[in-house]
């Protein structure tokens, strides 16, 4: 691709990691779709000098555009505005329409008379949002906050400065991308396409094997961009090219159903929760958790939509809730252990006469730090899949890592579960 950008995060929570940054890939992924490459994503603290030595990186490196996003605020460390104009060497000035905008949003907010006198504090924020670099475009807010675009001169690329609440960021993205500054820049951006394949169970050194035989085998693969990447026990494969090397990316496409045909659930990079609700048409689930907590249920009741197949869900972390409210023999308990398949076979079976679902699917395990015992370490899981007119199915897996790595992976083999069985 041959237009680059460069996105800044600034924050000093970002950078300490306070919260995460939801910007810099939410940004990137829309860049992407115009075909620029995404060259850097940094991240600041609210300091001037550190800002403007990211800029400076920026601009050396040769990128074309600059995204910024946060420190557009009315408080005293928020001097995006302030750094970059001083950067590009343009004066701050205020604009007049832009302050009436904001302080008609302030006291729509505030719900404050037209004929409300604000106070001097608020009045010197508002100014400040208001204040934009001589030449730059506005751009109206979405929360308190505009945008600012400022077009390319000799030295500088052009720069987009846009608010840090993703919220805020997102809502004015449209907006932004029609400046003429700022649409310049992208239509100058790559033809595209952006094909994704998921799969699950599918090592990631297979995987890598599979494209090295793609590399050798396939003409003009090396025009393909391959990424790849684990993710809540899936592999992802993303890849970019121009539209006229789509028969080369068929070819990739054939060669990995091939190889791995029994991995790849999604071909067209449906995620699993959309393809659950398709399958779930007709249906309606109930879960029953033990180790996953609700994560399961959690993941189901995600996407909007779920009340039509999703009846409910229950929480037996102590045995007394496996017998008393799923119905568990507490002889199964003592002579088995919580953590087995019959155990599992009957939450889900408890689950499902409980709620009337037609399907109900269950966890029992060890998610660790303690609570190994001879023959199930940390990591063990066992669940039941109950579908109304069949057999109850169990299986047991072992998953790696921490308590939040065995829940998190537990949970979506559930989902899987549920999806191969019904699809």
């Amino acid at each position: 691709m041959s237009v680059r950008a460069g996105i800044i995060v600034t924050g000093t929570e970002v950078l300490h990691g306070q919260i995460s940054d939801q910007n810099g890939p939410w940004v990137a992924e829309r860049l992407l779709e115009y075909g620029l490459d995404v060259a850097h994503v940094t991240i600041c603290g609210d300091r001037p000098e550190d800002m403007a030595a990211q800029l400076r990186f920026l601009t050396e490196d040769g990128v074309d555009l600059i995204v910024t996003t946060g420190g557009l605020g009315p408080t005293a460390d928020d001097l995006t505005v302030p750094t970059v104009a001083e950067f590009c060497g343009r004066d701050l000035v205020l604009d007049r329409a832009l302050e009436a905008d904001i302080t008609t949003i302030i006291r729509k907010w505030r719900r404050f008379a037209d004929d409300h006198e604000l106070a001097p504090a608020l009045t010197a924020a508002i100014a400040k949002q208001a204040l934009v670099p001589t030449g730059a475009s506005p751009i109206p807010p979405t929360g308190t906050a505009p945008g600012v675009a400022i077009p390319a001169d000799q030295y500088r690329p052009t720069i987009l400065i846009l608010p840090g609440p993703p919220r805020e960021l997102q809502a004015m993205w449209p907006a932004a991308v029609d400046v003429p500054a700022i649409a310049a820049v992208l239509a100058r951006g790559d033809d595209v396409v952006h094909r994704k394949i998921r799969a699950y169970g599918l090592s990631e050194a297979d995987l890598a094997q599979t494209l090295r035989r793609a590399e050798s085998d396939l003409p003009g693969f090396r025009d393909l961009e391959v990424t790849t990447c684990m993710r809540l026990g899936e592999v992802e494969i993303d890849t970019r090219f121009a539209t006229a090397e789509e028969p080369i990316y068929d070819a990739l496409k054939t060669l990995l159903h091939q190889e791995h045909s029994a991995q790849i659930f999604s071909a067209d990079g449906a995620p699993l929760d959309e393809l659950l609700a398709v399958a779930l048409a007709g249906h309606t689930i109930a879960t029953a958790e033990s180790c996953t907590g609700g994560l399961v249920a959690a993941r189901l009741t995600d996407r909007p939509g779920s009340s039509s197949y999703v009846l409910g869900g229950i929480v037996s972390y102590a045995n007394e809730v496996k017998s008393g409210v799923l119905g568990v023999p507490a002889a199964l308990i003592g002579e088995l252990g919580a953590v087995s398949e019959p155990v599992a076979s009957a939450m889900a079976e408890g689950a499902r006469a409980r709620t009337g679902a037609t399907v109900a699917v269950s966890t029992t395990g060890i998610a660790g730090p303690g609570g190994a015992v001879p023959g199930k370490p940390v990591g063990t899981v066992c669940f039941g899949l109950a579908i109304d007119g069949e057999p109850t199915r169990t299986v047991t897996r072992t998953f790696p890592g921490d308590r939040t790595m065995v829940r998190t992976l537990a949970t979506t083999f559930a989902l899987h579960l549920v999806l191969g069985a019904l699809t």
